[in-house]
């Protein structure tokens, strides 16, 4: 089981960093100590603390609590068709995925991990064709093993986003369209963590896909590290628009859909019916 990328403590850390609100800033705008504010930032829960400073920073209270008991994690996700690699990466795990078409049998890799043998090794039993690689970003942890990844498949074309050019690779677009066998495949744009985050919006499977890569995880994002307004924005217009039923597929943690995001992802309280 893969788990949930972000725990409270890094939720209220992206919010503040992004927001470039200090502890004692924050103390001052909520009432709350910032002894309690950073007693949250170390992992230490405190219910009354998290609900009093949450709306300071424009996210969902019930859904940080949530966070912070532990109370929710994502349905399971299991889609003939798409297949998800959870590598180590230093301290922490990254994803990547395969999508295919069932009938054509014709595949597209997303991102490689920090190691692509599992993802080879799939492929290969599977009777795969891999037609094309797809960056979300460029992102060390992201692209660690692309090379490896393209020398087993007779270089197949690697498409990036023309903002973050990448040698060797074909630059693209938001609007980018594909085909994947029979699936089809948009592109769209979710900068903010990186200057090109590219979502990958399939569609032909028994349920939509998006391979968001860092713009959202599991009940939170990947922070703006370019820009946390246009992260955060460009989400709201490229993702959550997307049907409740689209699958989300995450640079970390694990897989969840639209649905769940809205109502479980403190990030997006306009979404949340409670």
């Amino acid at each position: 089981m893969i788990e949930l990328e972000d725990f409270c403590e890094d939720i209220i850390g992206k919010a503040m960093r992004g927001m470039s609100i200090t502890p004692p800033q924050l103390s001052t705008l909520s009432g709350v100590g910032e002894e309690h504010i950073k007693a949250l930032l170390e992992g230490t829960f405190n219910e009354e603390a998290a609900r009093a400073i949450a709306p300071h920073l424009a996210l969902s209270a019930n859904a940080l609590v949530s966070c912070g008991k532990s109370m929710w994690r994502p349905d399971p996700v299991n889609i003939e068709g798409l297949k998800i690699f959870n590598t180590p990466w230093r301290n922490m795990r990254v994803n990547a995925f395969v999508l295919w078409d069932p009938n054509s049998r014709q595949a597209a890799a997303f991102d490689t991990g920090a190691d692509s043998g599992e993802m080879i090794d799939f492929l290969e039993k599977k009777g795969l064709t891999l037609e094309a690689v797809y960056l979300t970003h460029t992102h060390g942890d992201h692209i660690a093993d692309l090379d490896r990844l393209l020398d087993a498949f007779s270089q197949p074309p690697v498409y990036v986003s023309e903002h973050e050019p990448l040698q060797g690779t074909i630059a693209i677009s938001a609007g980018h369209n594909a085909k994947i066998g029979g699936l089809t495949l948009e592109t769209r744009l979710t900068h903010g963590h990186s200057k090109g985050g590219h979502t990958y919006v399939v569609n032909g499977l028994a349920r939509p896909v998006a391979i968001v890569g860092d713009a959202l995880f599991a009940g939170s994002m990947g922070g703006g590290m370019v820009s946390y307004s246009n992260a955060l924005e460009t989400n709201r217009q490229q993702i959550f628009t997307l049907a409740n039923d689209t699958i989300v597929c995450p640079g970390h943690g694990p897989m969840s859909s639209v649905g769940e995001e809205k109502q479980h992802n403190p990030f997006y309280p306009e979404f949340k019916t409670n």
